[in-house]
């Protein structure tokens, strides 16, 4: 498993992402088995993302580490929790929600370009999500723009599947970072590699259109400064009846603390 570096902190702060080789080497092939699984037993908010004229399947899921056991040694990994520390300039790590994305071969939906975290109901410059393969990945890799977890206002969240608006408020058109010429930083990827990236930064992925399967697992964690606060609709992850008031840190019953 590789150390994180004071120049991947570095990177990090400065781009909102970096990618780390090697950081879920441990945890491929048991990762594998539990996105099977997940597959299989899909959870609550599972979606296979439809949308007329599209090809393949494109299946997401999250929220399911508590149900599914093989997801249970990443996120409780303290070498993952000690990359994230360093990479957020924190003393503590929190478990927001795990996320597993599986692009068939063939797929041609596009992950669209969108920042997490007005999704979420959670608010902090110190959060991190980790994006790992579980298949080499070249074209259908995660593309993030350097930089944009630093915009002075966040991107309108969107459903994938309809592009429609998520809820309204004070937020930003959906750029086209292509045509507006921002830069676009992206990996070629063996499994177990992770690509590491703020709440806020601006990201997508294109279709897969190899003959592979492209399955990758995604863990968002936080970190000190991380706290509750209200969004203009639901969010999503919903997780209804928390009790949590805006300034609140994520109560720890429901979000273990994974580095203390």
């Amino acid at each position: 498993m590789t150390d994180v570096t004071a120049q991947d902190a570095a990177t990090y702060q400065a781009d909102g992402v970096v990618l780390i080789r090697g950081l879920f080497d441990d945890h491929v092939d048991t990762l594998r088995a539990g996105i099977a699984r997940n597959m299989a037993e899909p959870g609550p908010y599972a979606s296979t993302n439809d949308r007329a004229g599209d090809t393949g399947l494109f299946f997401d899921d999250y929220c399911n580490w508590e149900r599914i056991p093989e997801f249970h040694a990443p996120v409780h990994d303290p070498a993952i929790a000690r990359a994230a520390a360093t990479l957020m300039g924190s003393d503590t790590v929190q478990m927001f929600h795990d996320h597993v994305l599986v692009k068939e071969p063939g797929t041609s939906m596009a992950t669209p370009w969108h920042q997490d975290a007005p999704y979420y109901f959670v608010e902090g410059t110190q959060t991190v999500s980790f994006w790992s393969p579980l298949d080499p990945v070249r074209d259908a890799s995660l593309r993030c723009v350097a930089g944009s977890h630093l915009w002075e206002k966040d991107v309108l969240p969107t459903r994938w599947a309809s592009e429609t608006a998520f809820f309204e408020g004070d937020y930003m058109a959906i750029p086209d970072p292509e045509a507006e010429g921002m830069r676009i930083v992206e990996f070629e990827m063996e499994p177990g590699d992770a690509v590491a990236f703020h709440f806020r930064t601006l990201h997508g992925a294109r279709g897969n259109h190899s003959d592979a399967r492209r399955r990758a697992f995604s863990l968002r964690l936080v970190g000190d400064d991380a706290h509750y606060v209200t969004r203009p609709g639901p969010t999503s992850p919903p997780f209804p009846g928390h009790d949590m008031v805006p300034g609140q840190r994520l109560r720890s019953d429901w979000f273990p603390m994974l580095l203390a």
